[in-house]
């Protein structure tokens, strides 16, 4: 590995970090750094180190916040239907610690009626539900 490149790949690990961090909050970090257990439940295919590429060379620091990357997230899931109901959960268990509210999420879902169909909606609406009162239940 060249010097150059080293730097490069130091520099990008680095910034994975810093955008970890800024997820902490959403997936299990509590604000006390980014916890790569927390990552794996997140997302269970992909190493540690991929996860912290993926980020550092993805994610621009100054761009979304957590937040916000978590409501685009559940739009994603939610014209998926179905097949996507598992990571939809964890993706709003998330959103919600990242401060997302509940009606920012049901206008999340239901904005994506037109792209995914009602069927889809309808499904994601379910698990919000479902989500939203298991996050009522939790004395955390």
């Amino acid at each position: 590995m060249t010097d150059d490149f080293a730097k490069f790949f130091q520099t990008m690990m680095e910034s994975g970090q810093q955008m970890a961090r800024a997820f902490a909050g959403g997936i299990g970090g509590g604000g006390m750094g980014a916890d790569p257990k927390a990552f794996e439940k997140f997302f269970p295919a992909m190493p540690k180190e991929m996860i912290e590429a993926f980020f550092g060379r993805t994610f621009n620091p100054e761009g979304l916040d957590a937040r916000t990357r978590f409501l685009v997230t559940v739009a994603a899931l939610t014209v998926l239907g179905p097949v996507g109901e598992p990571q939809l959960r964890l993706t709003l268990q998330n959103a919600l610690k990242a401060g997302a509210t509940q009606r920012e999420i049901a206008e999340t879902i239901w904005q994506m009626s037109m792209f995914g169909g009602l069927p889809a909606t309808q499904k994601a609406l379910e698990t919000a539900r479902a989500v939203f009162a298991e996050t009522e239940e939790s004395p955390e």
